[in-house]
């Protein structure tokens, strides 16, 4: 690792999957990083550690793959269909191999991938880690939606707060899940989203469940024995994969649509003094500490990712005279990914507002359109091609 004395081209805080992968992106062009970590992730982020789920999709396993990183093995399960049904009767199916690709997304162990992202920030001598901000032409504030350096920077961030929480946990089924993702769109409880996602490996009976609820009926959930949890959840996903077992503590968090007003900007000096004698710093926001979608597109890591391979490309690719912190070269960054960010959202929290609909003809509609898309191969088709680049 570098001395703490040597100066920094860039400062990260946040040393998170999008930190630690920015860092390395970046220790790859030579430029020396301060990466702050100042603990653990707040579980009301991300829920408890156990049971985050990441879908990843090929820009990402792309992104990651390249820094060395790639979690392997029963870290890593392929998906090869995703299924999902509406509340109406709606069917939509995707399959990899309809597509001509090995895999629809990835699903990938979080500890796994955090263990290798450190092991490779450890051994790069560019990266310095830190538990204070370092001075540095550019940061990149990486904390999360709930960023103290982006409040205390002023920067507004806009929040939809949906009527809805996430339910997160671990289950094991007695039949194995084959790489199918499953979703469902229901009414019956009011709103609901529930997803359950491979895990485990090619073989496994594991899986990781997602399921968007009212904050009332989530409460009640995460509070209720196993037993009745379990045969909860199994109705709700129709008995797809036989019994169901509860391998894991539940966690539950608040949903929302957000995103921060701007994305960059100039960090203001202190001092009169550090204003005479400090060279201008600037920053730019990545990740979820700039924008937060609903989780049932399973996009959120691979935007935030996204952020991280057009911040690296824009540095990469910038004329050899111009700074780090050169606003004009970080707006190209917030150009790029506001664009991709906004169509992101617009989607999930479109589809989020169209089954929170319970009017019968609405309901009719929405089941009807999902079922004529499946049909309808050239869209659907482009559609999975998008979703699975969209970090790109």
């Amino acid at each position: 690792m570098t001395h703490s004395s040597t100066p920094f081209d860039v400062c990260i805080r946040g040393a998170g999957i999008v930190g630690r992968s920015l860092a390395l992106l970046l220790a790859a062009q030579q430029l020396r990083v301060a990466l702050v970590h100042k603990g653990a992730v707040d579980p009301s982020e991300t829920g408890h550690s156990d049971v985050r789920a990441y879908s990843l999709n090929t820009a990402s396993k792309q992104l990651l793959s390249d820094l060395r990183c790639w979690p392997e093995g029963d870290a890593c399960t392929p998906i090869l269909q995703m299924q999902i049904q509406g509340d109406q009767g709606g069917d939509l199916r995707f399959d990899a191999a309809a597509q001509g690709v090995e895999a629809l997304n990835w699903m990938v162990d979080v500890p796994v991938l955090e263990a290798k992202l450190a092991q490779a920030v450890a051994y790069q001598t560019y990266i310095e880690e830190m538990t204070e901000p370092a001075p540095a032409p550019l940061t990149v504030i990486c904390e999360g939606r709930a960023s103290q350096t982006r409040a205390e920077l002023g920067v507004n961030f806009e929040v939809k707060h949906y009527a809805q929480h996430a339910l997160a946990c671990r289950i094991q089924t007695s039949e194995a899940h084959h790489q199918v993702a499953r979703q469902w769109f229901q009414t019956t409880h009011g709103p609901e989203i529930l997803a359950l996602l491979p895990i485990g490996g090619k073989n496994s009976h594991a899986w990781a469940v997602v399921w968007s609820l009212t904050p009332e009926r989530a409460q009640n959930l995460l509070h209720a024995d196993a037993a009745d949890f379990c045969a909860q959840l199994a109705s709700a996903c129709e008995q797809v994969a036989g019994t169901v077992q509860l391998t894991s503590e539940r966690a539950v968090w608040p949903l929302q649509l957000a995103k921060a007003e701007r994305w960059i900007g100039v960090i203001p000096q202190a001092t009169a003094a550090a204003k005479a004698t400090s060279k201008l710093q600037a920053f730019a926001l990545a990740g979820d500490a700039a924008h937060a979608i609903h989780p049932l597109a399973g996009q959120g890591l691979n935007v935030g990712l996204g952020d991280v391979a057009e911040l690296a490309r824009v540095i990469e690719t910038k004329e050899f005279w111009r700074p780090l912190n050169d606003p004009k070269l970080l707006r190209r960054y917030e150009r790029a990914r506001q664009a991709e960010v906004l169509a992101m959202g617009w989607v999930t929290d479109g589809l989020q507002s169209l089954f929170a609909q319970p009017a019968l003809p609405l309901q009719k509609l929405r089941n009807w359109g999902m079922s004529g898309f499946n049909q309808f191969s050239p869209l659907k088709k482009w559609m999975a091609q998008h979703a699975m680049k969209s970090a790109s």
